[in-house]
C-alpha cells in the first residue's frame, strides 16, 4: 500500500504519537478519521490540519461509541483500509505497596480495559468494515510498548501491551484471507506528554540508560509506521523502536 492510498482511522489522535501519526499520513495524502476521548485535542487537531483531519470524539471501551464512529469514518472516508490503534493509558503501581496497601482492581481494570478491550474492539469494527467493503489491502497497526516485556509497577500495562502483539500474531492469521494485514510497533520512550505521569527521577533514570543517549522524536516512529504500511509481505510481526533501551 502506498502512503497516498491510505484511509486510516487513527485512536489516540488528540496528542502525542497518535496525533504525530495522524498528521503525518495526512501530510503524505492519506485520508485520516482521528478518534480521541479528548474533544479540545480533537479541534486542536483539525485546526493544525487544515481541515484535512476528519475528528470523531470516541471512547474506546465503549462499544456502542465505537461501532457508531468507526461506521461514521467509513462513510466519511469513502471506505477505511486501515486503522493505527494508540489509544493508550498507564496507572503505575506495585501489587501491594510497603505497609500492605493493595492496588486497587478498579486501577488494574480500567488500563485493560482502555488498551485491550479497547484495541479489540476498534480492531472489530475496523476489520468489519474492511471486510464488508471487500478492501484488497487493508492494513492495521496496534501500539504496543516497550513495557510488554516487563517492567516493576506496570503489571497491568505490561499485560495490555504484551496481549496487543500476542493478538497482532492471531488476528493477522484470522485476517490474512481478508487482505487484511496486522502488525505492531512497540516504542520505547518517546518525548510525548505520556511521560508528564512518570516521576522526573525515575524517567532521569530511565533516559541515562538509552544507548542513543535521548528520548525519542514523535515524528521518528512514523518510519515504522511507514514500513509496515508499505511493506505488503509484512504481517503478524511487532517492529521495536527504542533507542537500544530495555527496562
Amino acid at each position: 500500500m502506498k502512503l497516498d492510498d491510505v484511509r486510516f482511522a487513527v485512536t489516540g489522535a488528540a496528542s502525542g504519537l497518535g496525533r504525530a501519526a495522524a498528521m503525518y499520513l495526512a501530510a503524505n495524502g492519506g485520508k485520516v478519521a482521528g478518534m480521541d476521548i479528548d474533544v479540545e485535542g480533537l479541534e486542536s487537531l483539525k485546526r493544525e490540519s487544515n481541515g484535512a483531519i476528519y475528528t470523531y470524539a470516541v471512547d474506546v471501551t465503549k462499544e456502542e461509541q465505537v461501532v457508531k464512529q468507526v461506521q461514521r469514518a467509513n462513510i466519511d472516508l469513502g471506505r477505511l483500509n486501515g486503522l493505527v490503534n494508540y489509544a493508550g493509558i498507564f496507572r503505575d503501581g506495585v501489587v501491594i505497596r510497603p505497609g500492605g496497601t493493595k492496588m486497587p482492581l478498579a486501577q488494574w481494570k480500567k488500563v485493560i480495559e482502555v488498551d485491550l478491550t479497547g484495541t479489540f474492539l476498534m480492531v472489530r469494527e475496523a476489520a468489519s468494515a474492511m471486510i464488508a467493503s471487500s478492501v484488497k489491502d487493508g492494513v492495521i497497526i496496534l501500539i504496543s510498548s516497550i513495557s510488554r516485556h516487563g517492567n516493576v509497577g506496570q503489571g497491568s500495562y505490561s499485560a495490555a501491551k504484551a496481549g496487543v502483539v500476542a493478538d497482532a500474531r492471531v488476528w493477522a492469521r484470522e485476517f490474512a484471507s481478508h487482505k487484511i494485514r496486522v502488525g505492531a510497533i512497540s516504542p520505547g520512550l518517546f518525548d510525548t506528554p505520556i511521560l508528564e505521569a512518570i516521576d522526573p527521577a525515575i524517567l532521569k533514570d530511565y533516559v541515562s540508560r538509552i544507548p542513543l543517549g535521548r528520548l525519542g522524536k514523535p515524528d521518528e516512529l512514523s518510519h515504522a509506521l511507514r514500513f509496515i504500511i508499505e511493506c505488503d509481505y509484512f504481517t503478524g510481526e511487532c517492529v521495536e523502536v527504542n533507542g537500544g533501551f530495555m527496562f
